[in-house]
């Protein structure tokens, strides 16, 4: 209640509702999906935005597609795709001991972890398992919004459910690819994964379906491999596979091109971007007094 100088910072339209009120020194809306694409959404979520970009100074977006179609509804967008703890994942390179619901499971290991929801491609999982019995995938994150009865049954997928965001590296650790199962979709359109990064920090190869947020930059870059269909991804997981798919020069590439994406460097930006606008906002409030005094000096 003492607190009357503060910046508002809103990671959803629907805040809006018992936030109005609030009289901040500058709003900011960290867009970060296309909220109004996932399934459930309410349907005044798109009104609901539509007011928060009116009264937002600044915007910023959670990747290079979310920026190119929110870029014109309002008058200072920025992207800022996905960073990362490089060193957090990074340890997956050095580990050597197992997780127990791991450890028996036979190579070649492709993982996925993340929400299993109407984002997973389900079908493209089910028909990959089914050609390549000999490969085995691990599959970490809990089920949400979709029906658990839909997922594929069969022996060499392994469902191991939710894990702490400390115990992933030693999971991607052991395993030989990893996988970025996204369907093509308008829940997938603008996204951006922050796994694609986290699973190359972790030194595994990644074969990802062609979400535009991976396809650029990535994929252009050779750091990840972009397979359309079934077809396409059984291709690219075997030419993963191979000794020297992902060598030396190969990760090289990889330590490079993450070594500009830090969570700390992220935030010195956009805290960059919020003092200017303080400042400038500041700026027009003493310019606007003073004009007020100088009136009110005329008038006397």
């Amino acid at each position: 209640n003492n607190i009357h100088q503060f910046v508002a910072s809103y990671y959803t339209p629907m805040a809006l509702d018992f936030t109005r009120h609030l009289r901040p020194l500058a709003v900011v809306y960290d867009c970060m999906d296309e909220l109004s694409a996932f399934s459930g959404a309410p349907p005044y979520l798109t009104m609901r935005e539509r007011e928060l970009f009116q009264i937002a100074d600044l915007v910023f977006t959670g990747g290079q597609s979310l920026y190119e179609a929110k870029r014109n509804q309002h008058h200072s967008v920025f992207a800022f795709p996905s960073s990362i703890d490089r060193d957090h994942f990074k340890q997956a390179r050095t580990m050597r001991s197992e997780p127990a619901d791991q450890e028996n499971i036979p190579h070649p290991r492709l993982g996925f972890f993340g929400v299993v929801d109407e984002r997973f491609d389900v079908a493209l999982l089910d028909e990959v398992s089914r050609r390549r019995p000999d490969w085995h995938f691990v599959i970490i994150g809990p089920v949400v919004k979709i029906d658990p009865a839909i997922l594929p049954k069969r022996e060499n997928i392994h469902y191991l459910g939710g894990k702490s965001y400390q115990e992933l590296p030693a999971y991607i650790a052991g395993w030989d690819v990893a996988l970025l199962l996204f369907a093509q979709n308008e829940s997938t359109r603008f996204i951006s994964p922050t796994k694609t990064p986290e699973y190359l920090a972790a030194g595994k190869p990644v074969v990802s379906t062609p979400i535009r947020d991976v396809v650029h930059p990535y994929g252009q870059m050779g750091l990840v491999r972009i397979a359309k269909n079934a077809d396409e991804f059984v291709a690219q997981v075997e030419a993963s596979l191979e000794k020297e798919a992902c060598g030396k020069q190969w990760l090289k590439n990889v330590d490079e091109f993450l070594a500009t994406m830090s969570w700390d460097e992220t935030w010195a930006r956009m805290s960059r971007l919020i003092d200017d606008t303080l400042a400038k906002k500041t700026r027009a409030l003493l310019a606007r007094a003073d004009q007020a005094s100088r009136g009110h000096g005329v008038a006397a």
